[in-house]
């Protein structure tokens, strides 16, 4: 049974941070790029940073400078550290692979339950 569950998120004021975990059980990420989302409120779901299994990121324009997506495969977990988060960051965020071997996969429409990201003062 494949499971994906995020947590670390929180309230947080502007400029604060939050270091979010996802820690994967039924897979082995190492398998994969993996891939950060969120859903702010009332928006589309939208992807925020990938790592390659060989490390390589990507961040979405606005996470640039302040995101930093890791990963240890031996835990079988990803991180996003969340650095002067802004209001707009506030969010539901989401990992999964971000693969085509996932989308090809029975398991391509599971998500975890999401970790809320809450940035208000």
């Amino acid at each position: 049974q494949v499971q994906l569950v995020e947590s670390g998120g929180g309230l947080v004021q502007p400029g604060e941070s939050l270091r979010l975990s996802c820690v994967a059980s039924g897979i082995d990420i190492g398998l994969y790029t993996m891939g950060w989302y969120r859903q702010p409120p009332g928006k589309q779901r939208e992807l925020v940073t990938t790592i390659t299994n060989d490390g390589d990121t990507n961040y979405k324009d606005s996470a640039k400078g302040r995101f930093t997506v890791s990963r240890d495969d031996a835990k079988n977990t990803v991180y996003l550290q969340l650095n002067n988060l802004k209001p707009e960051d506030t969010a539901v965020y989401y990992c999964r692979p971000e693969d085509l071997k996932w989308i090809l996969s029975p398991f391509r429409s599971y998500w975890g339950q999401g970790t809320q990201v809450t940035v208000s003062s």
